[in-house]
């Protein structure tokens, strides 16, 4: 059996023997836009739960229009064309429009990715900067949440008349989906927001996990940041496996958001009967698999179907290494996982980024966890507290031999984009 994993820009082909019980798991067949730029326009004027776009746009002085980084694959140029269009026929002086780019507590992008992002044109005309979450003083102070978080956001956006977010709704391991109130907090928040909304009180309870909304604390608490910091429209967009716009939706932060999240429901999620010993993944390739930071999430979205002791086999390009120097800085202090929760559940350590190293602790918990990646030597990776492994093949020969010929296998070569669940769960 020949399998095709997303893997950085140029995937990776891999061969499974015949005989083995395989279980692929997939976006589910959706028929992409045959004219996006002509729905987004539809939902510009016809939003959901708020006015129009351009009935917004009239008599502000000026906007900041919110997009992802590098890292997440939105078709930005394609949603901005409209957007920066209809602002200025309403009105609003192309140079008091700001492009801000959601970092979080990313690196910046600049130069080749920006065009990459946005469009060489967009790119050469309008004002794009990058937000800095750890740099306190660019971040005004809006109070705290209800459960306690200190709310820092990006004084451009803040202060700016007109608020508009571009996002990408999909899964998401810690507040279920993606886009929406996610463009503000954690995209424009300061690490003083990050560091206690991204702690151990909201990731370790059961429901801060991938595809649930209900009952989410880091889903729950990020909503009422955003609406704090104001929003006043929205435009998310579906893709398909391809990367194919299957739907936009846009207006009210929350209305638009959960139509666009319903919709996702529909197409991502793919089941197994019963948890699997084995299962191959990715991390959806370039730009998600850049790093093992990033990586991680691969690995989080194949855990609802893997059994206790099971393996997860990951291919990742790790193009750029590991992640921030904070992120390694964590695997150089910590011996073991075991240490590293115990000293983030004793609430007397923090380093930033270390949300994503407790995700990959909830992994190692449950599976054992392979990683093929030319990214990395075998030797930084069998230090990130997995097991570094030549191919995928023989990862998986290596597994057969402890669990057998019989094991159940699952390969999911879009990664965490697609919703992997037990059937009966």
């Amino acid at each position: 059996m020949r399998f095709r994993l997303e893997y950085g820009r140029t995937g990776l082909e891999i061969d499974l023997p015949d005989d083995l019980a395989v279980r692929p798991l997939a976006y589910k067949d959706a028929v992409p836009l045959a004219d996006p730029e002509g729905e987004l326009r539809e939902v510009l004027d016809r939003p959901l739960g708020s006015p129009p776009l351009a009935e917004l746009a009239r008599g502000r002085t000026s906007a900041c229009i919110v997009i992802c980084d590098i890292t997440r694959p939105v078709p930005n140029e394609l949603m901005l064309r409209p957007i920066l269009q209809t602002l200025e026929a309403s009105g609003v002086p192309r140079e008091r429009i700001l492009i801000l780019i959601a970092t979080g507590l990313h690196r910046p992008n600049v130069g080749d990715e920006l065009v990459e992002m946005v469009g060489a044109e967009i790119a050469r005309t309008y004002r794009i900067e990058n937000h800095d979450g750890q740099n306190l003083s660019e971040h005004s102070y809006l109070g705290d949440s209800p459960r306690g978080v200190p709310i820092w956001i990006d004084s451009r956006y803040v202060e700016s008349d007109l608020k508009i977010t571009i996002g990408l709704i999909e899964p998401h391991l810690m507040a279920g989906f993606s886009g929406g109130r996610k463009l503000i907090c954690p995209g424009i928040a300061a690490l003083e927001t990050v560091k206690v909304w991204h702690g151990p009180d909201f990731l370790e309870h059961p429901h801060a996990d991938c595809g649930i909304l209900d009952g989410n604390p880091v889903h729950e608490e990020n909503t009422w940041i955003a609406r704090r910091a104001g929003c006043d429209f929205i435009a998310n967009v579906v893709i398909d496996s391809q990367r194919r716009p299957l739907k936009f939706v846009a207006g009210d932060m929350e209305q638009a958001f959960l139509e666009g999240v319903d919709f996702v429901r529909e197409v991502v999620v793919d089941t197994v009967p019963r948890p699997v010993d084995i299962v191959i993944t990715s991390c959806a390739g370039y730009p998600l698999d850049t790093t093992f930071y990033q990586a991680v999430k691969g690995l989080t979205g194949a855990l609802p179907v893997v059994k206790q002791g099971g393996t997860i086999i990951l291919a990742a390009s790790l193009s750029e290494g590991i992640g921030s120097p904070q992120f390694q800085q964590l695997f150089d202090e910590n011996p073991s996982l075991d240490v590293f929760m115990e000293r983030i559940l004793g609430k007397d350590y923090f380093v930033m980024d270390q949300w994503q190293l407790e995700e990959l602790a909830k992994v190692c918990r449950k599976a054992r966890v392979k990683i093929v990646s030319d990214g990395l030597p075998a030797e930084t990776l069998n230090r990130l507290f997995v097991e570094a492994a030549p191919t995928v093949e023989q990862a998986l020969a290596d597994s057969l031999r402890e669990y057998g010929r019989d094991a159940q296998v699952a390969v999911i070569p879009k990664g965490p984009y697609v919703l992997a669940q037990v059937a009966s769960a």
